[in-house]
């Protein structure tokens, strides 16, 4: 195959994958494409906004509670474990977050435009939003781990200093250092005085040799 016609055909498979993409990120509504990946609205945030999107963990947990069979009308919640049913609520809470952001930049649609946009988000985000939720909690981890880890090596630097600080301290730690510092004077001393003591030669005639 000639590389022009490679490069062509490379160009076509990257623009059919930007397209089926934004098939998934979005819907036709009235002559008009609404965005249902919250992220691409990121330009349009504040600070606030981008925190309290990637953020789990903002809406109550009654809120979400109350939704969980909304967008997952197929699961028995109480058959889940601890793990499956915290990445899931988070999901329902990114579910939401989002709808809330498409009816704020969004406010001409009307209930039924909405319901389509909850749907089509239903269908292609669900995966999605567990897999970010997901991520979202072992950044979390991560980041309260090393957080411990500050904490502890910084405490213990503290309680080291205020220990060297306490009167009770300074009294146990004179006598030993004085003590060191005179073992160390009689080791260097004992030292000087071997290298410098003279050898003793005897003469030839008393060793016995000729």
């Amino acid at each position: 195959m000639a590389p022009g016609l490679k490069s062509v055909t490379a160009a076509q498979q990257q623009d059919l994958q930007l397209q089926r993409r934004l098939q998934q990120d979005s819907i036709q509504l009235a002559g008009k494409t609404i965005y249902i990946n919250p992220f691409l609205y990121w330009r349009r945030f504040d600070s606030n906004t981008d925190r309290w999107l990637r953020e789990p963990g903002q809406l109550s947990e009654e809120q979400i509670q109350q939704n969980r069979v909304r967008f997952y009308p197929e699961l028995e919640w109480a058959l889940l474990d601890e793990r499956d049913q915290e990445i899931k609520d988070g999901a329902v809470e990114m579910f939401l977050k989002s709808l809330e952001l498409i009816s704020t930049f969004h406010p001409e649609l009307t209930s039924g435009q909405l319901l389509e946009v909850e749907r089509k988000m239903a269908i292609t985000k669900k995966r999605s939003f567990e897999r970010w939720v997901e991520k979202s909690y072992r950044r979390r981890s991560r980041e309260e781990t090393r957080e411990k880890r500050r904490f502890a090596r910084n405490r213990f630097w503290r309680g080291w200093g205020e220990w060297i600080a306490l009167d009770t301290t300074h009294q146990a730690l004179v006598p030993m250092v004085a003590l060191l510092v005179l073992s160390a004077v009689a080791g260097w001393s004992l030292g000087s005085s071997r290298s410098s003591c003279p050898t003793l030669v005897l003469p030839p005639e008393q060793t016995g040799v000729r």
